[in-house]
C-alpha cells in the first residue's frame, strides 16, 4: 500500500511539471515526529518535492517560488502539499523557509486531527556539484487548532536536490 501511494505521488508531481523549463527535484528522507514524548508515533519518512526555479519572483521579502511535494512514512501516513518558499543566499549557503498547506492521511501513524494540515519548514542547503544540492530541513506540521485535536509533529530530513 505504501508503494502505491509513493508511485501516485511521483506520478502526480511529474504530470504537473512544465515540459520546457529547468526544474529542481528534491528527494528526502528523515524522521517523522522527531520530538515524540511517548515514542510510539516516531516513523521514518521519505518524500519528493518539485520546485521550478524559472518561477522565482523577486519580492520585498526575498525570492519566492511555488513548491509541490509529499511524503509517506513507514506507518503508511501520507502528506501531499503545495505552497511557497523563499530563498536567501549567504555565500554557498542557501536558507530556504517555506509554508505549505496540504492533505494528511494518518494511515497506521499519528492522528493529527484533520485532513487539512499546514507545514512550516526551514531548510539549509549547499551546492555540492553543478546543479546539485544537499540539505537539512526541520519542519512542523499542524492544523492551527482548527481540528478536534492538534498534536502537531516535528520532522527532520536530509535532502538531495538536482536541476534537470
Amino acid at each position: 500500500m505504501k508503494l502505491k501511494k509513493l508511485y501516485l505521488l511521483i506520478s502526480l508531481l511529474l504530470f504537473f511539471t512544465p515540459a520546457k523549463s529547468e526544474t529542481e527535484y528534491s528527494f528526502y528522507a528523515g524522521t517523522f515526529d522527531t520530538i515524540d514524548k511517548e515514542g510510539d508515533d516516531e516513523a521514518t519518512l521519505s518524500g519528493f518535492e518539485h520546485n521550478n526555479p524559472v518561477l522565482f519572483r523577486n519580492t520585498l521579502i526575498g525570492r519566492l517560488s511555488p513548491i509541490t511535494g509529499g511524503f509517506v512514512t513507514d506507518k503508511n501516513s501520507i502528506y501531499l502539499y503545495t505552497g511557497v518558499q523563499a530563498q536567501y543566499e549567504v555565500g554557498p549557503l542557501k536558507i530556504i523557509p517555506s509554508f505549505a498547506p496540504g492533505y494528511y492521511e494518518a494511515g497506521d501513524g499519528k492522528n493529527l486531527g484533520m485532513a487539512l494540515e499546514f507545514k512550516s519548514e526551514m531548510k539549509f542547503s549547499f551546492d555540492i556539484f553543478k546543479d546539485s544540492k544537499i540539505g537539512y530541513s526541520y519542519s512542523h506540521i499542524s492544523n492551527n487548532d482548527w481540528g478536534d485535536k492538534n498534536p502537531g509533529t516535528d520532522n527532520q530530513t536530509i535532502s538531495f536536490s538536482k536541476n534537470f
